[in-house]
């Protein structure tokens, strides 16, 4: 008791000792004869024990020392209760809510990590609670040693089940584990306050995996909140709950999914295929199942581009200027366009004949222009990216930060649906200073300008949709555009449509129908907060149906088909989110990613995406091979079974060993088409000749795998992108 428990149980532990040596003593002074319990205890040693222990607790139940015990109990320490956020800034700002600002700072041997200590009184008993927090992930998972090295094994092994993979604390976070086993071994529960996404809830596992090494006994808890500011963090402790296991392990599967796969496709590529041409002999050719779809999309949008062949077409145009004040109005030909002029020479002349147009139909109706959906973190990212022109990857590292300092709720989420009950006008009333938004944030408060946010499909049942959680001013950048839009946002989807009247007018000439169409704005509504959509009247004349006029122009007109532009990033988010390839949390990381493996490139003023040689050539090779590598059915059908996991309805082994068995097959067919790769790459680049590798290492060290001649180990000194020295080595056949 008195090494695992508390100050106070170690005092118990004290007195009751201090009375067995008391009676012990008393006892041994007793007479030795006449059958007595020492006499018999000196006969038999195994009794000793249990008698001691007995007499010991009679004597301390019946002496003074029983009321040491209850003073002592009396004044025992509070129970230890720790607290672990996912980033030191978090922690900061929960040790302040929960501890009203007088939580005590105290420097760790962790870097960048302290620790905060305060009283709290929870579930009506007092409490020492010891904040902290990790770095993100506590953990790596990687292959054993023997399999660790790029030579070690052919890549196909990678994919065996049998080939072990390891979870082990980075040796950068050592001290961060000893400060959690520390701290862990002296508290009796465990509040994990990591974010409340599947990766939070996998590193929350993390945490307590490391605090149960040193404290097999801790309790655990469970702490979710969307928004770091006082109400929500007040409910999350009166809220807490048992972490889920099934959503941990769906992140330990993806995890070692992309560790096989990666691992085993990347060293294929790099080593079959990067090797055999100058232009590669230094890069990493990584694969993994989410850059390569996202590559995907952009080279196939690419390859329409390229095969791509424009056709001429012919339309008719009509318009009317009344010149008497009335207005003017344009028609559109109901048939569009037709790609046959002769056909659309012989209507327009017959149309030209007829000189007047009829009035078939006049018809007015009420037109909405939709309020905003609530926000969600892929309507966040397509948004600021058409609107603000931000990238995903900013745009998430931006919304991160204004989350954390507490001003916007939880930014990860797929949630589009306002839970009933949620107080969305104490939110709306924390913007009434805005010299912006404030006279529209009180009209919805104070005229009857709410209503209800429309619901959206979506809901993750962890997180709400983005909203603002306070009001700040002194914001400048990024996160003055980016919290701008979540505030505007959010008072739009609290506002009501946007209610116009339109004006439908049917004309017909030559039996060819041509439509007009004319509106006027009645309320404005969301729009007046709205910026980011535009509504404005379009005046026609009045027209009566039956009337007839002749129009001020009639003209044939003829124009060429454009080729589809380059994918924008917000129709690239948009692609991955429908199909779903990574998860709203990850999408930005991976568009990053094509980039830094120098796959695809941003063009156009930075808005889209183009391939480069080495993206569209690996895309390309596996396609003309018939192997999809590319293609989103691979990603969104694991994603599919990482719900799976998480719902509980799979099991983390089960969907690892059947995707290893899809994608082994896979391997093995591009390793025996490698050559044919290598073929369809020549395409786009220059083959290792022996022209630039001179110094011979070895002679005759192989045999050729096309001619069987002998092949020499040659070296080269190459730079690399940092402008150092580096020596190369190749294998290069002396005939072929």
């Amino acid at each position: 008791i008195g090494r695992r428990g508390s100050d106070g149980d170690a005092s118990i532990a004290c007195i009751l000792f201090e009375a067995c040596i008391s009676r012990r003593c008393a006892r041994a002074r007793a007479p030795t004869g006449g059958g007595g319990a020492p006499a018999r205890c000196r006969e038999r040693k195994t009794r000793p024990t249990r008698l001691l222990a007995q007499q010991s607790l009679d004597a301390a139940c019946s002496s003074r020392a029983f009321q040491y015990t209850a003073a002592a109990t009396a004044t025992m320490p509070p129970k230890r209760v720790l607290c672990v956020a996912e980033k030191p800034s978090v922690a900061k700002d929960l040790a302040n809510m929960l501890s009203r600002g007088t939580a005590q700072r105290q420097g760790t041997n962790a870097q960048y990590t302290s620790k905060y200590e305060f009283p709290y009184t929870m579930d009506g008993q007092q409490c020492m609670f010891v904040m902290t927090s990790v770095l993100g992930h506590l953990t790596n998972v990687e292959f054993t040693e023997r399999h660790r090295k790029w030579h070690s094994c052919e890549p196909v092994e990678l994919l065996n089940m049998n080939t072990p993979v390891t979870k082990f604390v980075a040796e950068d976070k050592k001290e961060l584990e000893r400060l959690l086993m520390d701290e862990g071994r002296k508290a009796s529960m465990l509040i994990c306050f990591l974010d409340g996404d599947r990766e939070g809830e996998n590193i929350s596992f993390e945490v307590i995996n490391v605090c149960r090494k040193a404290n097999p006994r801790i309790t655990v808890k469970r702490a979710h909140f969307s928004a770091v500011i006082q109400r929500e963090i007040d409910r999350a402790m009166a809220t807490l709950v048992a972490p889920d296991q099934n959503l941990s392990d769906s992140v330990d599967a993806r995890i070692e999914i992309d560790l096989r796969l990666g691992s085993a496709f990347t060293r294929f590529q790099t080593l079959s295929l990067g090797k055999k041409f100058e232009e590669l002999s230094d890069k990493l050719l990584s694969w993994g199942p989410c850059q390569f779809a996202t590559l995907g999309f952009i080279v196939d949008r690419s390859w329409k581009i390229e095969r791509f062949v424009a056709e001429e077409f012919w339309s008719v145009s009509m318009s009317l200027n009344s010149g008497e004040g009335r207005g003017s109005a344009v028609f559109d030909w109901t048939r569009g366009r037709l790609y046959d002029r002769t056909m659309c020479l012989v209507l327009y002349e017959e149309m030209l004949e007829s000189q007047e147009a009829i009035v078939t139909s006049v018809r007015e109706n009420i037109k909405r222009k939709w309020k905003p959906l609530p926000l969600a973190t892929v309507a966040l990212q397509t948004l600021a990216s058409r609107k603000l022109r931000m990238s995903s990857e900013t745009t998430m590292k931006v919304a991160e930060e204004l989350y954390n300092a507490g001003m916007i709720s939880y930014p990860r989420t797929e949630t589009e649906i306002f839970k009933e009950g949620t107080d969305l006008r104490e939110l709306i009333t924390k913007q009434l200073p805005s010299h912006q938004w404030g006279a529209f944030a009180n009209n919805l408060i104070n005229n009857g300008g709410f209503e209800w946010p429309k619901p959206g499909k979506n809901d993750d049942m962890a997180h709400p949709p983005i909203h603002p959680t306070a009001y700040v001013q002194n914001l400048d950048g990024d996160k003055k555009k980016l919290y701008e839009l979540v505030v505007r946002h959010f008072l739009a989807c609290c506002s009501k449509d946007a209610v116009g009247a339109e004006t439908a007018v049917e004309a017909e000439i030559a039996e060819e129908i041509f439509v007009s169409k004319g509106l006027m704005i009645k309320e404005t509504n969301y729009l007046d907060v709205y910026i980011y959509d535009k509504w404005s009247d379009k005046n026609i004349p009045v027209f009566v149906q039956g009337e007839a006029f002749r129009p001020t122009d009639l003209s044939m007109t003829s124009g060429r088909t454009q080729a589809p532009s380059l994918l924008s990033e917000a129709d690239l988010i948009q692609m991955m989110n429908r199909y779903g390839i990574g998860t709203d949390a990850t999408i930005a990381t991976h568009i990053t990613t094509v980039q830094t493996r120098e796959y695809a490139v941003r063009a156009a003023g930075n808005q889209q995406f183009s391939p480069t040689q080495l993206g569209k050539s690996l895309v390309t090779g596996y396609e003309r091979l018939g192997i999809e590598l590319a293609r989103p059915q691979f990603r969104s059908r694991m994603e599919e079974d990482m719900k799976d996991i998480a719902l509980g309805r799979q099991q983390k082994h089960q969907v690892v060993t059947t995707w290893m068995g899809i994608m082994t097959p896979v391997l093995k067919a591009c390793v025996e088409k490698s050559r044919q790769l290598v073929a369809e790459m020549h395409h786009f680049f220059q083959p290792v000749t022996s022209a630039t590798w001179i110094d011979i290492v070895q002679r005759n060290l192989s045999k050729c795998g096309d001619c069987e001649g002998p092949m020499n180990l040659k070296r080269r000194m190459a730079q690399t992108r940092n402008g150092d020295s580096q020596e190369q080595r190749a294998l290069l056949c002396q005939r072929c």
